[in-house]
Parts: structure tokens; C-alpha cells; sequence
């Protein structure tokens, strides 16, 4: 149990994903981004994919504009993609593995297998005064890549604990993700965590006391279509919440 903050940042990349699908105008991601933030989310997460499958560069462009908290944008470690992100300046970076085939963004980041690459990645962005962020596995070999890349903070992948349906499983891939966020935090990085979770499931990863910050999207966007922007947001709130205070 923890007594600590812990933050939401909504992705809105599924509010552009119904737009795109017509062709129309709405619904807008910009001020679906603003709805979360009048709910009491403390910032906006987007991905900017090389295919723009649903955000754009205009997106961008007008989120970081109007976001009052924390926007994070969600890119590939390419050319293409650092140069946007030095030219629109976001307050977080955070970069994920991208595949075209890919329906959403599948595993962590090779930080490790990267490092080369990923370091003159990371050294650029922060010459800009963008905190980094790299979204990686709970291995302990992959976070000890991050701290050496010398990045601001982490986001756990934790996928493998939403898709597992075996409860030991499931409480097998919590410990793992306790004892990556404590190894994280123990080297002085901020930590977050985010892919899959739910208002059912969110619990478990909220409790982890190190993890200071939770990154959902289709949920709530899936959620919204029911109840309504808003209400899913302050909904996914109260449900990290509870899993924060144990109950």
C-alpha cells in the first residue's frame, strides 16, 4: 500500500482512430485532451506513429498548445521523429518500439540491444529540455540499459500482467513489475507504467508504491463510449485510488 501520488495521463490516440475511420473532423483528440484534463487527469499521452494511423503532426502540433499538465508523446527513435519532437518540444519524450504491422505498440523497447543508437536518441532530445522516457519489459537488464542511457524515467510494459488470465501468473508478472520499478527507483528514475490496464485490473499496478504514474487510453476511450468522456476518466481515477490505498 502506498499514500503517495500517482498520476493519469490519457492517451487520446482512439479518439483519432474514430475520426480517421470517416474522414471527418470529429471526434477531435484536441479537445477530448482537454475534457480528460477538465475531468482531473494531470496529462495527455499520444503516439505519433511513421503511418499516422490516427494522430498527426497537426495534432501534435495543437495539443502541445493547449495542454495545460503533462504531455507526452509517444515516438518511434527515428530521424523523422526527433526532428519533430525538437521542433514542438513536448515536456515528455517517451520512446517505444513501432511496427507497421502492429495493431498497438507489442513489448518493451530493446534498450539494451540499442544503446548505441538510442543514446544520441536520448543526449538530442534533452539538449532541448525534453524529459525522456523509454517504455521497456520489467527486466532487470533492460532497466539497467535505461539508467546507463541516462534517461529522466521509465514506463513498464505491462501488457503481459493485463493479458494474463492464470491468477499466479498474473500475480507472478505483478512481482516482477514491483521489483523493476523499485530497481528503477532505486537509481533515481521516475516510473510509470501503462498497456492494457482497466478499471478492473488497474489495481495491483497502482499499488506499486515506485510507480508514480499510469499511461491508459483505449479503455478509457472504450469506457467513454458508454458513460461518456468524463465520467471514464474520474471512474479510472477512483479505481487507482483504491488499488493505491490497498482497497
Amino acid at each position: 500500500m502506498s499514500t503517495s501520488p500517482i498520476s493519469l495521463h490519457v492517451n487520446v490516440d482512439h479518439v483519432a482512430t474514430l475520426r480517421n475511420a470517416r474522414g471527418t473532423r470529429y471526434p477531435d483528440p484536441i479537445e477530448a485532451a482537454l475534457t480528460c484534463e477538465r475531468a482531473g487527469a494531470h496529462g495527455v499521452t499520444v503516439h505519433l506513429r511513421e503511418d499516422r494511423r490516427h494522430i498527426t503532426d497537426r495534432d501534435v502540433r495543437l495539443l502541445r498548445e493547449v495542454v495545460r499538465g503533462t504531455m507526452n508523446l509517444e515516438m518511434a527513435a527515428t530521424d523523422e521523429m526527433v526532428s519533430i519532437a525538437r521542433a514542438v518540444k513536448p515536456h515528455h519524450v517517451t520512446l517505444v518500439p513501432e511496427r507497421r504491422e502492429e495493431r498497438t505498440t507489442e513489448g518493451g523497447l530493446d534498450a539494451r540491444g540499442q544503446r548505441e543508437h538510442l543514446r544520441g536518441v536520448v543526449e538530442s532530445l534533452q539538449e532541448d529540455g525534453i524529459k525522456v522516457s523509454l517504455f521497456v519489459a520489467h527486466d532487470p537488464a533492460q532497466i539497467e540499459a535505461c539508467v546507463e542511457l541516462g534517461v529522466d524515467q521509465i514506463e513498464l510494459h505491462t501488457g503481459g500482467y493485463a493479458d494474463a488470465v492464470d491468477p499466479g501468473e498474473r500475480e507472478a508478472t505483478v512481482a516482477g513489475l514491483a521489483m523493476g520499478a523499485a530497481q528503477a527507483a532505486h537509481a533515481g528514475l521516475r516510473v510509470a507504467a501503462g498497456h492494457g490496464l482497466t478499471i478492473a485490473n488497474v489495481g495491483p499496478v497502482a499499488r506499486i508504491p515506485e510507480v508514480v504514474e499510469l499511461n491508459i487510453g483505449h479503455a478509457i476511450v472504450s469506457d467513454a463510449v458508454l458513460v461518456g468522456l468524463p465520467r471514464a476518466v474520474r471512474e479510472m481515477m477512483s479505481a487507482m485510488r483504491r488499488g493505491r490505498a490497498g482497497r
